[in-house]
């Protein structure tokens, strides 16, 4: 069980007014992003597109920090899995040319992987091949900073057992972007980075959108960061790992425009986006629903290092979103919730940040190591000077900010950690869970 995986999913936002927000209260959501900035909660940019048109963009926080490079409209993120679209519509358009077909199994292209002969395309897409994700290797951290051939990652994915039966359900697997990149690789006998721009970027006029590579800051390309005491720069992946389940550079104006041309049917026919949409056990072949009462909105979300994206559109509005970030304390999906509410003309408030401040002796009284019968987890707290840090076994470390006396919360995660220091014990709130820790002795 994984409790404090990093992950940006655009969750259910409920509206009830019907009426386009073509008038959109800039002013309002100038008010939210500033105070997003000003408070250190979020860096990035967001793009809102109503019928083809941008009618709203911001930029907060730094693209690059240590120069105080501030972010733009032009600044260039990692979008992380929304990579996985632009993967998807290759592969229809691929579909289209005759050059393979949903029912192509695997082992035309990786034999020796397992199953191969009983996975599909189709199961690659909408994650139903049950094929290890290596990205989830215990040494992962250890090694994705370096360059890897496309034999070594299929070494990585050999490695790991089968997870389930082919087509029998649904789990997510970067594994199977990342070779459905490297078919496109060898139907197209060219680098997935040369495909991308022939079939895609170059097609409708994308100048801001190509696969990554060491982060050129003069080429307005950001680092992604972490707060604690201040922004920190993360860990660079190397983008020879993520591929085409990963690797690709944008702008939300760039996000933006690319969906819209998906579903106008500039890129892949309508039937093919059709089989995109259609979801099985919850995935799209290459994308995600996102239900809003009576609507729908469609696109994916993304993670790498401290980057977080979302794209997403609703085809009745016509409204196409998308927001990339370098640097989150506040969850990507609440600021989500205010920017659709606003679109929406639904009433929202802005969010209250209320922080204790307590000096770093204040903290020692919450260090240690504390373990549950209930999982194997167990949960290093420690400090680094006035900030409390939280580590479960195996997992990423992750800083809390004290909101109430003995409460810590990481907001990003939505976990809400309460001491009873008297009794040796943390209680960990996530979700619906709460789980009791007790202090090892």
């Amino acid at each position: 069980m994984i409790l404090f995986k990093r992950a940006f999913l655009l969750y259910a936002v409920l509206f009830l007014s019907t009426a386009y927000g073509q008038q959109i209260n800039k002013a309002k959501l100038d008010s939210l992003f500033n105070l997003l900035s000003e408070k250190n909660r979020a860096m990035g940019s967001v793009a809102i597109s109503h019928d083809g048109h941008i009618i709203y963009t911001k930029s907060i926080g730094c693209a690059n920090c240590i120069d105080n490079v501030q972010a733009s409209e032009n600044t260039k993120y990692r979008i992380g899995s929304i990579t996985k679209m632009f993967t998807a519509t290759i592969i229809f358009q691929l579909i289209e040319e005759g050059k393979l077909n949903l029912d192509t199994k695997l082992d035309q292209y990786y034999p020796n992987l397992i199953n191969a002969s009983k996975i599909t395309i189709s199961n690659l897409l909408n994650h139903h091949s049950g094929l290890y994700d290596f990205t989830r290797d215990s040494l992962y951290s250890q090694w994705n900073g370096s360059p890897k051939t496309h034999d070594e990652i299929i070494a990585y994915i050999a490695s790991g057992p089968s997870q389930f039966e082919p087509g029998s359900k649904g789990e997510y697997s970067n594994s199977n972007f990342v070779i459905l990149g490297y078919i496109i690789e060898k139907i197209t006998a060219k680098n997935y980075k040369d495909v991308l721009k022939e079939r895609i970027t170059n097609k409708i006029g994308l100048q801001n959108t190509y696969v990554g590579d060491i982060t050129d800051t003069k080429n307005n390309e950001s680092y992604s960061y972490t707060y604690l005491n201040g922004w920190q720069q993360e860990s660079i992946t190397d983008m020879s790992i993520p591929g085409a389940a990963g690797d690709i550079l944008s702008t939300p104006t760039e996000l933006v425009k690319f969906i819209e041309a998906l579903f106008a049917g500039k890129l892949i026919k309508q039937n093919s986006l059709d089989q995109m949409k259609t979801l099985n056990d919850g995935y799209g072949k290459g994308m995600f629903q996102f239900p809003f009462y009576d609507k729908k909105a469609y696109g994916h979300n993304g993670g790498i290092d401290g980057f977080a994206s979302v794209l997403s559109y609703f085809p009745e509005d016509k409204l196409a979103v998308s927001y990339c970030s370098n640097g989150l304390v506040f969850p990507m999906n609440e600021i989500l919730i205010d920017v659709l509410n606003c679109y929406y003309n639904k009433p929202f408030t802005l969010p209250v940040f209320k922080l204790l401040s307590l000096t770093s002796e204040d903290l020692d009284k919450y260090l240690g190591v504390y373990s549950t019968d209930i999982m194997p987890i167990k949960i290093t707290v420690s400090k680094i000077k006035n900030t409390l840090i939280a580590q479960g076994t195996g997992q990423p470390s992750f800083s809390l900010e004290a909101t109430e006396k003995d409460t810590f919360n990481f907001d990003q995660g939505g976990i809400v950690l309460v001491f009873n220091t008297e009794k040796g014990e943390m209680k960990l709130l996530q979700s619906e869970a709460e789980i009791v820790f007790l202090k090892d002795k």
